[in-house]
């Protein structure tokens, strides 16, 4: 491995180059205030920060303006129904994100006030704030000196002092580099910059060297072993699992009407109206018993989705309403012409549009 004793000896050189090109080059994003501005609204950054999380910057545009526009402090997503916060997330994934994000905002306006605390410390006691977000609130909102290590802050640090332990064993040895070459005066643009250097020139694959600030500090860089790194250990293949979703219609004063059920509070997808299923879950297969007894029909094709931890291939079966509706599960009818507004999360929009595609459209 590179020796990678210079971050503390050129760190004020590798902070001042950084924030020369982020004067330059910082993307623009509706959370973000320009470079050497004041700092944004701590609400902005906590919102973008939470959407942020496992997730690119392209899908989150759109939610974060849906979110801004119709709770535009943490007051009023304090107020707000919790389906209505579950649906307006739908799509984005990780839901219980969205779960934390209405228990962050109640605590804030209970506990202080409707204003977010301004360390990292006592940010990180908050509901569904973790050690990087809490940072990087910290350093973006309130100018806190914050080590804000990211993937892309990751990659960037693995190769500025070519850091060869794999991925995750090589965690606190990057977090103390960038510990040491956080500045103090503006730490949350230097975060920033750390992330945009990640996103575009300090890529995965193929960076451009020869276009980065930090070319001349970086010991990948000068060892030719930068596309190489960081080294991450083998991933385990994830489990498949199978399971049934239940698509039950009949004819309303309105049209067409399906059968919805919420999931429970806890648990994947929880909260989330949803087409009821065979009980999959991530250790196991579903049972493929449909709710009540009908003449089903059991649609061709099935939907593949990617959970965290295990993969999933879900069939679905459909059949009218029952004549005796105290055979269905706890639910409601929801009008067909307007499934698109109940936030069913992105499994359960996948099978239904097969199922419309299949009944409706052949």
């Amino acid at each position: 491995m590179v020796a990678v004793q210079p971050r503390t000896q050129y760190s004020g050189d590798i902070a001042k180059l950084l924030l020369a090109h982020y004067d330059r080059h910082a993307r623009a994003l509706p959370w973000r205030s320009p470079p050497g501005t004041p700092p944004p609204d701590p609400y902005r950054v906590w919102l973008s920060e939470v959407m942020l999380q496992q997730t690119t910057v392209a899908a989150v545009f759109g939610y974060f303006e849906k979110f801004t526009k119709l709770w535009p402090d943490f007051a009023a997503l304090a107020a707000a129904d919790d389906a209505d916060v579950m649906a307006a997330w739908a799509g984005l994934g990780y839901y219980s994100r969205a779960r934390n994000l209405l228990k962050c905002a109640r605590a804030v306006v209970a506990e202080h006030g409707g204003q977010l605390p301004k360390t990292s410390v006592e940010l990180g006691k908050l509901p569904g704030i973790g050690p990087y977000t809490a940072a990087a609130i910290g350093a973006i909102a309130f100018g806190e000196r914050a080590a804000v290590v990211d993937a892309n802050v990751e990659r960037v640090v693995a190769r500025l002092f070519a850091v060869e332990t794999p991925l995750p064993a090589a965690k606190p040895e990057i977090r103390a580099a960038v510990e040491a070459i956080t500045p103090a005066d503006r730490p949350g643009d230097f975060a920033q910059a750390m992330m945009d250097l990640g996103a575009s020139l300090c890529s995965v694959r193929a960076p451009q060297c020869l276009l980065c600030p930090l070319q001349s500090h970086c010991a990948a860089h000068a060892a030719g072993i930068a596309e190489q790194l960081p080294q991450k250990l083998a991933k385990k293949a994830k489990p498949q699992r199978v399971g049934m979703a239940w698509w039950i219609e009949r004819e309303g004063a309105d049209g067409r009407e399906i059968w919805l059920v919420r999931r429970p509070p806890h648990g994947m997808l929880g909260g989330m109206r949803a087409l009821p299923d065979d009980g999959w879950k991530a250790r196991e297969d579903g049972d493929s018993q449909p709710p009540f007894p009908a003449d089903w029909r059991y649609l061709e094709g099935e939907v593949a989705h990617v959970f965290t931890h295990f993969s999933l291939s879900l069939r679905i079966a459909v059949t009218a309403a029952p004549v005796d509706e105290s055979c269905l599960p706890d639910g409601e009818w929801w009008p067909l012409k307007r499934l698109d507004s109940a936030g069913l999360p992105t499994l359960f929009s996948k099978a239904a549009k097969l199922a419309i595609r299949a009944m409706y459209q052949d």
